[in-house]
């Protein structure tokens, strides 16, 4: 990878890090699992994007770094439809 896609991915897992700390920062104010099902989804981001721009990786190995991704998404799903449901049991 060149030098710019290293950089460009750091930054990214640093917006993702940031947001992560924002959401958290809600979390301990209102204690609501929407917010804490964010933070950990971008703290999750953060660390995805941190490992693919440190790891030389062959494309063999490359799927592998789109399960956290998944993992992230799946989350955000899952907060929000628990925040939209109408009996809103996950809170």
């Amino acid at each position: 990878m060149t030098p710019l896609v290293n950089a460009l991915s750091g930054a990214a897992a640093m917006a993702s890090l940031a947001i992560a700390l924002f959401f958290l920062k809600f979390w301990r104010r209102t204690r609501d699992r929407f917010f804490l099902l964010f933070a950990t989804a971008f703290a999750i981001d953060a660390a995805s994007r941190l490992a693919f721009g440190v790891i030389q990786v062959s494309d063999t190995a490359e799927p592998v770094y789109f399960l956290p991704r998944l993992v992230m998404f799946g989350l955000i799903a899952i907060a929000i439809i628990g925040k939209n449901a109408p009996c809103n049991s996950l809170d």
